[in-house]
């Protein structure tokens, strides 16, 4: 098994490629150029209207999806993880899971 590993590590430890892309990169880009342009509200004020809707759930983070035009924030609560969908253009909740 170790023939086949060392081979393999060598071959990733020369590559010249990330071996994993930032998946949020173009996102954010998009989301700063937006926002500059005024087409989308900040982040900070959609957490700020979505945060006290969910009590007792644990912030965790959000998304921003360019091609939706959404952001997408995720909460913990007992255990279950809920995802809130919100329009960046209007700020009104899109959709909520459960």
């Amino acid at each position: 098994m170790n023939r086949l590993l060392l081979p393999l590590i060598a071959l990733l430890a020369a590559s010249p490629l990330p071996l994993q892309a930032d998946p949020g990169g173009n996102a954010q880009q998009q989301a700063r150029k937006e926002l500059r342009a005024g087409t989308i509200r900040p982040p900070r004020e959609i957490e700020g209207r979505v945060i006290p809707t969910m009590p007792g759930a644990q912030y965790l983070g959000f998304e921003y999806d360019p091609a939706a035009l959404a952001y997408r924030l995720k909460f913990i609560r007992d255990g279950h993880v809920i995802f809130v969908d919100v329009d960046a253009r209007t700020g009104e909740t899109i959709r909520r899971s459960r």
